[in-house]
């Protein structure tokens, strides 16, 4: 279901954009956007031909469809730890929108919000885009461990968040109970709100266990907000959707209110949420197998890049993304522009733009594609230097 036979290059040549197919001259490879080269899901697909066939498109009830709202709190209960009513659940247009809505309804400009780095660049941006200060805090570019000596030291009078990225991109670091218990108790300690990116919380290998951020304590629950999504584990990027999840509902609706998801200011596709709503209802035997496949993939990634004497990787516990450490003396944006021009394979260069001051000296590589195309990518990267 996953060989290079069920990849369609015509379609994504036509709709793979973000750096991907559409975007690059024939014959160069993309291992960049996390995003996946397969088709969606039969189910899917399915659901979204039943739910137009009376041909009514209407307006949905502002906050979500009410069967998102349930299954998405059913997802995050039976596989996550959560503890989350329907009613802890609005629908976003996206994952991102909803770190861009929590940084505006938490932070007033010159607030200051911790992040972890490196990080994904949406936490920067988010909270650069309301006016807030980032403020650093280190993470073991190996390990994914967070400096917490560094991290209590940041914290001030204008801190207002602590934002974390679990499991981490592009880390593929998942926190422990634990960790995220330890960083509840700081950020209760300083009556700091916590937002939890979980959109990699599907994609997590050799069953290791996962804990929702809010679950881990009555601290987490009282000032935290999670968002998750579904570009990644099911391969509807396009139709953007996600969801912000809190378990104080007072705390939601005064969030809800003031993102405007209240008239038709807002209010996401039902198209989108009804394709969501399928994907946890129908199409979890086909992530089983998407999630098989994408082990397979990281274990031959890391057997590759591990005798290449140019790169070392990490051996990611979760996520389709590896970040290895250059071993040549390449800068990032010189090592990727490198692999583009003489191996003609797309990365993400670990720059400050993409990942913080803390992921040069590495490089991103995506795996969510056939392994044959997978291999060819990597044997080109490694034969061009």
């Amino acid at each position: 279901m996953f060989t290079n036979n069920d990849i369609n290059f015509e379609a994504l040549k036509r709709k793979a954009y973000n750096g991907r197919w559409a975007t690059l001259e024939d014959g160069i490879i993309p291992l960049t956007a996390a995003d996946p080269d397969f088709r969606t899901a039969p189910g899917i697909e399915q659901g979204i031909i039943d739910y137009i066939k009376d041909g009514y498109l209407s307006y949905g009830p502002f906050s979500g469809l009410q069967e998102f709202k349930k299954n998405v709190a059913e997802h995050f209960n039976m596989e996550k730890h959560g503890n989350f009513l329907p009613e802890n659940i609005l629908a976003v247009n996206s994952a991102a929108q909803g770190m861009f809505l929590i940084a505006k309804y938490v932070l007033n400009p010159g607030d200051e919000a911790i992040i972890l780095d490196p990080v994904d660049f949406l936490f920067k941006k988010s909270v650069e885009a309301v006016g807030g200060i980032v403020k650093l805090c280190p993470v073991d570019s190996k390990t994914g461990d967070i400096d917490f000596e560094k991290l209590v030291s940041l914290i001030n009078s204008k801190t207002k968040l602590i934002s974390i990225c679990n499991p981490h991109n592009p880390l593929g670091k998942i926190y422990s109970k634990e960790i995220l218990t330890k960083i509840s108790e700081i950020a209760s300690a300083h009556d700091l709100w916590v937002m939890s990116d979980e959109i990699w919380s599907d994609i997590i290998y050799d069953n290791k266990e996962f804990h929702t951020y809010s679950s881990v304590s009555e601290e987490a629950k009282k000032k935290s907000f999670t968002v998750y999504g579904f570009s990644k584990s099911f391969g509807i990027a396009g139709l953007r959707i996600g969801a912000v999840l809190c378990n104080d509902q007072q705390i939601l609706e005064d969030f809800t209110e003031k993102s405007n998801f209240n008239s038709t200011i807002e209010g996401v596709s039902t198209l989108s949420q009804i394709a969501a709503t399928v994907a946890l209802e129908k199409a979890k035997p086909w992530f089983k197998e998407f999630l098989n496949h994408l082990q397979n993939n990281r274990d031959l990634a890391y057997k590759i890049l591990s005798n290449s004497g140019i790169l070392t990787p990490n051996l990611p516990e979760a996520t389709f993304v590896l970040f290895p450490r250059i071993e040549n003396g390449f800068t990032s944006e010189n090592f990727a522009q490198h692999a583009l021009q003489q191996g003609k394979v797309a990365i993400v260069p670990g720059s400050e733009r993409w990942f913080g001051k803390g992921a040069e000296g590495h490089v991103r590589i995506c795996f969510s594609t056939s392994t044959e195309i997978l291999e060819e990518g990597l044997n080109r990267i490694i034969t061009s230097f």
